[in-house]
Parts: structure tokens; sequence; C-alpha cells
């Protein structure tokens, strides 16, 4: 195709896209009379000219076109969401930012997979979740609580003994009496039911920092949209996160109607143990269970389960 007729092609394809809002290939097909595969093409050369920009989200098997100044219209595809999905999509447009560990673990997997609508950000060591036509301007990163108990403050009473040290008749040489005045601080003790404010304050604040010193568990977000990936794409759903760190991710996930638990591995070799935990939090769950990995399993493992596959029990002979 000459050049000259691409450039038009390309024109009448953002005009399309000025008049119609984000579109899907075969709207733009229909309206600049290509191919859908044409189309298709044009759009995608488009996008990697940073023309026109393509949604995460899929409506049926295909993306969303639209252009830079149109992305609040995606508001109306989120009609296309799931039903967890759209919970964390009203959510997040309510509040406009969330922090990921306050929300509960179906609502932090929904986020991850809205990323058309969820921007993340990272603040302090925490992710938070922008929606995405809110300016980054607006956030404002919540200060930590700190609740000081406060006990009546009384004056400090002071006890003054004075004693006097009277001359003695016998002494050989006259002394000028002296006085020595001793002050002692009473305070109230514990019986008594008072506390030391000042104390009260320190304890809290050492309490504080101690809570934002405690480490969270690392855990690695791209091997959690990797899973996620493999888990759509094998058509089954994330009911819920049983746990999740760089290591491994536990999901409950519904395959074929029927919920079964996912043990995901984040290493390319499961073992004999690997496959010993997942059996036994399977069976601390009453499910069935799924073993996924970066790679084959090692060769024993493979030949053990083989080994298994005909054997109907495993009998003690008296």
């Amino acid at each position: 195709m000459p050049g000259q007729n691409a450039m038009e092609i390309k024109e009448r394809i953002l005009g399309t896209l000025k008049r119609r809002g984000p579109s899907l290939p075969v709207h733009i097909a229909k309206e600049t009379g290509l191919s859908i595969l044409f189309a298709s093409a044009f759009l995608s050369e488009l996008a990697s000219e940073q023309k026109l920009k393509i949604s995460n989200m899929k409506v049926g098997s295909s993306p969303v076109y639209f252009l830079n100044e149109h992305a609040y219209m995606l508001e109306k595809l989120s009609q296309s969401l799931n039903n967890r999905e759209k919970e964390a999509f009203l959510l997040l447009r309510e509040k406009k930012f969330l922090k990921d560990t306050e929300q509960p673990p179906v609502i932090r997997v929904a986020l991850r997979a809205i990323m058309d609508f969820a921007i993340p950000l990272h603040r302090g060591g925490q992710i938070y979740w922008r929606y995405y036509i809110t300016p980054e301007s607006e956030f404002t990163e919540p200060t930590p609580q700190i609740i000081i108990m406060q006990a009546k403050e009384e004056p400090i009473k002071q006890k003054i003994n004075i004693i006097e040290i009277k001359e003695e008749e016998k002494e050989p040489q006259a002394k000028t009496p002296e006085i020595k005045v001793r002050v002692e601080k009473v305070k109230k003790t514990k019986k008594e039911g008072h506390k030391d404010p000042n104390i009260s304050e320190r304890r809290e604040k050492k309490e504080e920092k101690r809570k934002t010193k405690k480490k969270t568990p690392k855990r690695d977000d791209h091997f959690f949209n990797k899973v996620k990936e493999w888990v759509s794409a094998s058509s089954m759903e994330i009911l819920d996160i049983q746990s999740f760190n760089r290591n491994e991710l536990q999901l409950r996930i519904k395959h074929k109607n029927e919920e079964q638990l996912l043990m995901a591995y984040n290493k390319k070799r499961i073992n004999d143990s690997d496959l010993i935990k997942a059996n036994k939090k399977a069976k601390e769950l009453g499910l069935r269970y799924i073993i996924l990995s970066l790679g084959e399993p090692q060769k024993k493992i493979s030949d053990l389960i083989d080994a298994t596959k005909n054997m109907s029990e495993i009998k003690k002979m008296e």
C-alpha cells in the first residue's frame, strides 16, 4: 500500500476515534471500510507511535483503543468487568485512593486486575491505589495517629524535714548551731491509681515506633501477575488469597465449577517437600489441589506421580 494511502487511513482512524471515543477494531473497520485484520494492524501501529492508547481490559477477546483525551470515557466500559472487579472499581472511584494492605484479599486481587482504572503509588514502603483520572497531587499520605493517655497532673508535694542539731554542753569549743534541710519529692504510688503522663506518652511513642519498624513480608508482584494471567488463560476464577510471599502463592480458585487450592511456587523445580506441603494444606481446607511452578518438576517427582496413577491402594501384610 503506498505511503500516502497509509497516512490517509491513519488520519481517518484517528478522526473516527475522535468522533466515537473508545472503540473496538470492529467499529473502526466498519467506519473506515477496512477489514478487521487491516484495522487492527493500523491501530497497533498508531499505538506504537503513541498517537493512541490500548486498554488492558478486553471486551470479548479484543482490547479497546482510545485517544489520550478520551481516557475518562473508559468508565463506560466498566460494565464489562466481572462482579469482584466492578466492586473494586466502584470503591476506588468513590475513595480515589486506597491503601493496599487495608483491603480484603478479594479486593486486592481485583485492583491488580483492573489496571486501566487502578494506578499503583509507592509511598513509605506501602502500595496505594489511585483512581486513574484522579490527579496524583491530591494524594495525602495518612498521618499515623498516636493516642496519648493523659493523667491528671498533681503538683509535686514536697516534705521538708528540718533537723536541728543543738550544741553539746561538753564540747570544748563552741560551735555554731547548724540546720540541715532535707527535701524529699513525694510521688503517688501505683497503688493510689495515678500515672505519670510523661511515662505513658513515652510508652505510646515507643510502641508506635516498634510497629512502624515491623517488617512486612516481601512480595513479588511480577510473580503474582504471572500466576493471575495463567489462571485467567486457564478459564479459572480467583476466589481468595490464602497466602502470598516471594516464594509461593496459595489461592482458592474455581475450576470447572469446583473450588480447589492452587499452590504456585516461584521456582523452576519443585521437590517432594513442596508436594507434601501442598497436599497437607489441601487436606486442611478439604479441597483438591493444583501445583504450578516456573518449570518442570524433578524427574523423581514426575516418576512418583506416574507410579501412583494406576495404584488403587497400599496394604500391609501381617
